[in-house]
C-alpha cells in the first residue's frame, strides 16, 4: 500500500498543501513546532477517522478559520497497485466531520477503518509496555479494527453496552429495577465480550508467533520474549454471564462493571521475567518495538497489503543496534519519518528521500 498523495488545507499550521510522496522512504526532517507531525496526524484521519493527538477535532482547524480538509490519494499493492483511490475528510468548528471514499460520502466515519492501513511509532509508544493496560488494549482494538470490520462492529456494540450497564449501575436509588434491567442487558453484554475475547486472542496468538523472531534479532539473541492475552473473563459465553451475575452485587456498589474484556490486557515476557513491571528501559524499549513490527508483518498476512509505516521522531529514541534493525525492516515498506535531524542509520537507506518542513511548507 502506498500514500502517492496529501493534500491539506487549513489544518493545524498547514494553509494550503499538495505533497507528492515517494513509494519508499520519505523523511520529513525539521526543528520542532514546523508540522511534522501534523502530517502524519492528516494521514491518521484518513486511516481510522480521528486523531491519535486530540479528541477535539477543532483543535485541528486552523485559528481564524471554520473548516479543515484532507484528502489523501493512495494505491494498493499487487493487483490493485495501478488503481488510485481517495479518501477525503472535512473537519468543521461548528459542525460535525464527514468523509468521502472516492467522491462517495461514507455514512459513518468508522467505515474508513482498513481503507489506508497504516502502523504509527511515536515515542508514546515506547511507553506501550510499562504503561497501564489501556494503552495495550488500545493497541490491539486499533490493529484488529484495521483489518476487521466484524470486529469494529462488536466492540461499538460492546462499549455501548458497557455504558449502559454503568449507567444502571450508578442509579442505586432504582437498584431492584436495575437488576432486572442489567439482567436483560447482560446477555447482549456475554455476546459481545466473547466476540471480542475470541479475536484479541487471536491476534496475540499471531503476535506471539512473529515477536519472538523480531525480539531476537533487534537483541542479538539475548532476548526471548512471551506474549499471551490475559483474559478478566472466560471467552465462553455462558461463563462470562455467571461471571456477571457473581459480581453483581460488587458492581451494584462501585458503580462500574468489573468482569469483561475491558479490563483484558496483553501479558509479556522476557526471559521469564513480566517485563511490563520488571524490565530495564532497554528491554521496554526492544518489547514495544517487537510489537509494533510484528504488528506490520501480521496486518501483510491478513490482508495481503504492506501496510504504511509512520514513524514520528522515533528514531532518536533507540540506539544504534534498534535503529540498524528499524531501517533493515522498513525497506519493504512506504515509510514517512519525522526527526529534527537525519541519523546515520536514514543517510545510508538508498531509497530515501528527505523533504524540509519549514512552517508548514515542505521543500525538497
Amino acid at each position: 500500500m502506498k500514500i502517492i498523495q496529501i493534500v491539506l488545507r487549513n489544518f493545524r499550521n498547514y494553509k494550503e498543501l499538495e505533497w507528492n510522496l515517494e513509494p519508499g522512504v520519505n523523511v520529513l526532517m525539521g526543528a520542532n513546532a514546523q508540522g511534522k507531525t501534523n502530517l502524519l496526524e492528516a494521514i491518521g484521519y484518513c486511516s481510522t477517522g480521528r486523531s491519535h493527538r486530540t479528541s477535539y477535532d477543532k483543535e485541528c482547524i486552523q485559528i481564524g478559520e471554520n473548516d479543515a480538509f484532507i484528502r489523501i490519494v493512495y494505491s494498493g499493492d499487487g493487483r490493485s497497485a495501478d488503481r488510485k483511490n481517495m479518501v477525503e475528510m472535512h473537519l468543521r468548528r461548528n459542525g460535525a466531520k464527514s468523509a468521502a471514499l472516492n467522491r462517495v460520502p461514507v455514512q459513518k466515519i468508522n467505515d474508513l477503518f482498513g481503507c489506508i492501513q497504516t502502523v504509527l511509532f511515536s515515542p508514546e509508544d515506547l511507553s506501550l509496555i510499562k504503561e497501564g493496560p489501556a494503552k495495550r488494549r488500545r493497541f490491539m482494538d486499533m490493529e484488529i479494527c484495521q483489518v476487521d470490520k466484524v470486529y469494529l462492529h462488536a466492540l461499538q456494540q460492546y462499549h455501548i453496552l458497557l455504558k449502559q450497564r454503568n449507567q444502571l449501575l450508578k442509579d442505586s436509588f432504582r437498584q431492584e429495577e436495575a437488576r432486572e434491567l442489567i439482567s436483560v442487558y447482560d446477555e447482549q453484554f456475554a455476546s459481545f465480550a466473547c466476540r471480542l475475547i475470541r479475536r484479541r486472542r487471536e491476534f496475540v496468538e499471531k503476535l506471539a508467533g512473529w515477536a519472538p523472531g523480531i525480539c531476537a534479532q533487534i537483541s542479538g539473541d539475548q532476548e526471548k520474549i512471551e506474549f499471551f492475552y490475559e483474559m478478566n473473563v472466560s471467552e465462553d459465553e455462558e461463563l462470562i454471564l455467571k461471571k456477571l451475575k457473581e459480581h453483581l452485587e460488587q458492581d451494584l456498589r462501585t458503580g462500574t462493571t468489573t468482569a469483561g474484556p475491558h479490563r483484558d490486557d496483553i501479558g509479556i515476557r522476557m526471559n521469564g521475567m513480566d517485563v511490563r513491571t520488571y524490565g530495564s528501559q532497554g528491554q521496554k524499549r526492544t518489547a514495544a518495538l517487537s510489537m509494533k513490527l510484528a504488528e506490520m508483518e501480521m496486518m501483510k498476512e491478513e490482508t495481503g497489503q504492506s501496510p504504511i509505516l509512520l514513524l514520528d521522531d522515533v528514531m532518536s529514541e533507540l540506539d544504534e543496534n534498534r535503529q540498524r534493525y528499524l531501517v533493515e525492516s522498513i525497506e519493504k515498506h512506504q515509510t514517512i519519518i519525522t526527526c529534527t535531524g537525519v541519523e546515520d542509520s536514514i543517510r545510508k537507506m538508498k531509497q530515501a528521500r528527505i523533504f524540509k518542513v519549514v512552517l508548514g511548507s515542505i521543500e525538497s
